[in-house]
């Protein structure tokens, strides 16, 4: 420090770190954070203590809310009169608190987020129960402490009839704590007290029976009794809070959705207002109205339906997408012993037994000093009354007052208290009668005396006394529950049918990953090969699918990326689709979209075959592919590829009740062919067993997936020179999984020829297309094209010398849905 100028040298890390630090505790312990006691933060706790102390209470008129306000913040509370009023309103609303603590006349705001009115035009009071937490506080029943400028005392804590932290819940930020607990029935809380006074040991689940969970004051239903226990147990857990809805029928056969009470803390206003919006933007199809019918009688909004709509489902969709279902999470902190802790159902309690305890031991004791106090002022009256005329005569005797008294101390050993008394009294008291009260009332307060000490000195007194006072409570402000508890959570399942239109569309996949849908007016205004796409890409699919199904999209790297129908992007048929990288982050820069499967329903019959160019084969059922939660940004792996070179070439859609054989052509001419059952059906992240046995340099070129009782099957072979044969696969004799295989071509010495592709060919309308590398394009019919055995090289159709090698074939075939 320099002295002479009083500065000090400190780093900016400790001085935040100080300041901060302070006024984390101050926001922790004098904000934000209800105490467990009696369930108040202090800025609510001074506005029932100045609320009390200025006689603004149920049993009087009720007065301006500026009035108060101006008061806890002059008194108590040196901050924001708006901070003030808001918890003062709050504290006021029917449906916030379970259990309001201020009665308002005036507008206090509303389910729909509207403000209050001014506190100029607003009265308040305090409610008949705020009373119950301000009983006995003149007792001398809890600590008090100097206000802000040390004029006024104001207490610590509350006397708090009830557990009103249970009763009322609480909500608020700190630094670093926060805290969530929610509102409970007044009677049932009171129950559990009782309860845990009597067994102090009881577990949280035997707690529970009289506590069965909480209860909101805008009703609702609440679900998941397992995850109550636990947030009850830890103090955090997350349930469900389901909005109380009917089904009602219409005329015309039409239905609506009746909402009669909806979850705590949800804004009205925007709830209906987001309906409404689904109904505008047609998110979901078959909302004719939203209406909020909410009257002085009660809520009710309505949703009309249109004619002949799934109501059931409508609703579910509305449970899901809208407040009408929230999540309450549980987060019980509150100020235990000066400190924030997380708190289960059981410590609350036994914070609120302590508390109690402590209470009524003060205020035994005052009344008992009070009361021993008045028997002494009483014992000193009746012995002057017995004396009488000596008294009269001593206090004649006197000069004054103060010499009256000490005459009266020395001559008949009176205290200065009884004294005092004594000179006080007034001449009609000195009847035959008074004698008669004295004597009674000095027999009243021995008995008095006698309950106090043993109140005090006695537990079990001390917690019949807490029970009985808690009954009461009960008894005059018990009210019925109104959140309905059930035991599990319902798991909402949305049918497609009710958010999207049923609508025949085209849809348009190309092999580099662009895809969309397009209305069939779009499609009937274009030509089928009217599309825009790069001049490397390729139709792989085009078909006519309805908006309910459902389509997978193998890609060359072994992943499966699912799509609904609805969900693929619409646009003009003559327009470029929407390339899968928009969505998926996850795809390599050179995988391709394979083949693409379209379907209504999953078959729990039906396969996948992959097989991979390295030689690798696996069968996987289709609902292993279901759709899964990340399906938008992250496709499923359907192979595991083994090297980074290694590609899927097949894939194909079987059913696993029939028997198959499957054929395998390599890029040198073998053709292996075995029963598919030999493959065993794994799952969706395996990567398959070996196919064939690949000479080195060879890989795999086509599959070939036919019925075992098949009498034929015709593929047709390409070579890369241009040779182009027809055969019957059966020719190639079954060998096993996993052999070499047979040739399907006669090895020449020299330029030998190589399987470009092989293509089944079973279907006598087709055309087959020829690209080569210098831009020679031939067509060929296939029924034209001749057969020949497995030791051929077929013919050329295109010229070899010219044209160059293959660099492209294809089929003219349309894919349906089957």
């Amino acid at each position: 420090m320099n002295q002479e100028h009083g500065i000090q040298n400190l780093s900016l890390e400790d001085v935040m770190g100080d300041r901060f630090g302070r006024y984390s505790k101050y926001i922790i312990q004098d904000r934000a954070l209800p105490d467990i006691r009696d369930g108040l933060k202090p800025v609510q706790r001074r506005i029932l203590f100045s609320m009390n102390k200025d006689g603004n209470t149920y049993e009087k008129s009720f007065r301006k809310s500026a009035k108060s306000v101006g008061n806890i913040m002059g008194n108590y509370h040196p901050h924001g009169d708006s901070s003030i009023y808001e918890a003062m309103v709050r504290m006021s609303q029917d449906w916030k608190l379970r259990e309001p603590l201020i009665e308002m006349h005036g507008n206090n705001g509303s389910m729909d987020g509207d403000p209050p009115a001014a506190m100029r035009y607003t009265e308040a009071r305090l409610s008949k129960l705020s009373g119950e937490l301000l009983k006995d506080i003149e007792k001398e029943t809890v600590d008090f402490v100097w206000n802000f400028d040390d004029t006024e005392k104001e207490p610590t804590v509350l006397p708090a009839g009830f557990p009103n932290l249970l009763v009322n819940g609480s909500t608020g930020i700190s630094a670093g704590y926060a805290t969530e607990i929610p509102t409970h029935n007044l009677g049932e809380v009171i129950d559990g007290t009782i309860y845990l006074i009597d067994h102090p040991n009881a577990s949280v689940e035997k707690l529970m029976e009289f506590i069965p969970g909480p209860d909101f004051p805008t009703g609702a239903i609440l679900q998941g009794k397992k995850e109550l226990r636990k947030a009850y147990e830890t103090g955090k857990g997350r349930v469900i809070i389901r909005s109380k809805t009917e089904i009602e029928p219409l005329k015309g056969g039409r239905e609506q959705i009746v909402i009669t009470e909806i979850p705590y803390e949800v804004n009205k206003a925007n709830l209906v207002k987001k309906m409404d919006e689904l109904r505008l933007t047609k998110r979901v199809e078959g909302i004719s109205e939203v209406r909020d019918e909410t009257d002085r009688t009660g809520l009710r909004i309505v949703v009309e339906l249109r004619k002949e709509v799934d109501a059931e489902g409508i609703l579910n969709y509305l449970l899901k997408n809208t407040e009408l279902q929230v999540n309450y999470n549980f987060n019980m902190v509150a100020i235990n012993q000066l400190r924030p802790q997380q708190v289960g159902l059981k410590d609350i309690l036994e914070g609120y037994i302590t508390h109690r305890k402590q209470v009524i031991i003060d205020r035994s004791q005052f009344d008992l000093n009070k009361a021993k106090k008045r028997e002494h002022i009483v014992l000193g009256l009746m012995k002057a009354l017995s004396i009488l005329d000596d008294v009269i005569r001593i206090i004649r005797q006197s000069k004054d007052k103060k010499n009256a008294k000490d005459n009266l101390i020395s001559a008949h050993d009176f205290s200065e208290e009884q004294a005092e008394a004594i000179v006080s009294l007034q001449l009609y008291r000195l009847t035959n009668t008074d004698i008669t009260a004295l004597e009674q009332e000095a027999a009243e307060l021995d008995e008095q005396i006698k309950a106090l000490k043993l109140i005090i000195n006695n537990p079990s007194e001390l917690l019949k006394v807490m029970k009985k006072e808690l009954r009461e409570v009960k008894k005059t402000y018990d009210t019925d529950r109104r959140t309905l508890l059930e035991d599990k959570i319902e798991e909402i399942n949305i049918e497609t049918a009710v958010i999207v239109p049923q609508e025949d569309v085209m849809v348009s996949v190309t092999r580099e990953g662009y895809v969309k849908r397009s209305s069939l007016r779009s499609y009937g205004a274009s030509k089928e090969d009217d599309i825009e796409m790069k001049d490397t890409d390729e139709l792989i699919y085009s078909g006519q699918l309805n908006t309910h199904h459902h389509v997978l999209f193998v890609t060359t790297k072994g992943n499966i990326i699912y799509r609904p129908v609805h969900e693929l992007t619409d646009k003009r048929w003559k327009d470029v689709g929407e390339h899968f990288s928009q969505t998926l982050s996850t795809l390599l820069p050179n995988e391709q979209i394979l083949k693409v499967f379209p379907y209504e329903t999953l078959d729990d019959t039906k396969e996948f075959v992959f097989v991979t160019k390295e030689g690798m084969i696996k069968r996987t059922l289709m609902n292993e592919f279901a759709s899964w939660r990340t399906y938008k940004s992250r496709p499923l792996m359907c192979m595991k590829l083994k090297t980074e070179t290694d590609e899927l070439i097949s894939a194909n859609l079987i059913d696993s009740t029939k028997a198959y054989d499957v054929t395998l052509i390599s890029h040198l001419g073998f053709g292996l062919r075995y029963d598919l059952s030999e493959v065993p059906t794994v799952g969706a992240k395996a990567s398959g067993v070996k196919a064939i046995n690949l000479k080195e340099g060879d890989y795999l070129v086509s599959t070939h997936i036919f019925l075992s009782d098949a009498k034929e099957h015709f593929v047709t072979l390409v070579t890369q020179r241009g040779s182009v044969k027809k055969m019957n696969i059966l020719e190639i004799n079954k060998l096993g999984r996993a052999k070499r295989g047979l040739m399907v071509l006669r090895e020449l010495k020299n330029n030998p020829h190589r399987v470009y592709a092989s293509l089944s060919t079973n279907n006598q309308n087709e055309l087959l297309m020829v690209e080569t590398e210098n831009g020679a394009s031939y067509t060929l019919d296939v029924k034209n094209i001749p057969v020949n055995d497995r030791t051929s090289n077929g013919s050329f159709a295109t010229n070899e010398k010219t044209d160059g090698e293959i660099t492209k074939i294809s089929i003219s075939q349309k894919e349906n849905l089957d």
